[in-house]
């Protein structure tokens, strides 16, 4: 995701919606069968559902700061 050694210019990204992709999600074997069986987790279960990305998310949340947020909590 992030490079070494990378300018904290190339970090920040506007996205530009695709919608080719935006259909291709919402049309998706997977999206469809998770849908019509009702297999829909209730929120804090990802770790069942993909633990990998559970891991990571996990992980990179408590790495990452707000640079706002700490300049809020410098300023109180």
């Amino acid at each position: 995701m992030f490079q070494k050694g990378g300018d904290i210019t190339d970090e920040i990204v506007i996205l530009k919606p695709s919608f080719k992709k935006r259909i291709a999600a919402r049309t998706s074997v997977k999206r469809q069968l998770v849908h019509r069986t009702g297999l829909k987790m209730p929120r804090g279960y990802g770790w069942i559902r993909n633990p990998k990305k559970y891991t990571y998310n996990k992980v990179y949340q408590k790495t990452s700061f707000d640079i706002f947020k700490l300049r809020k909590k410098l300023l109180k």
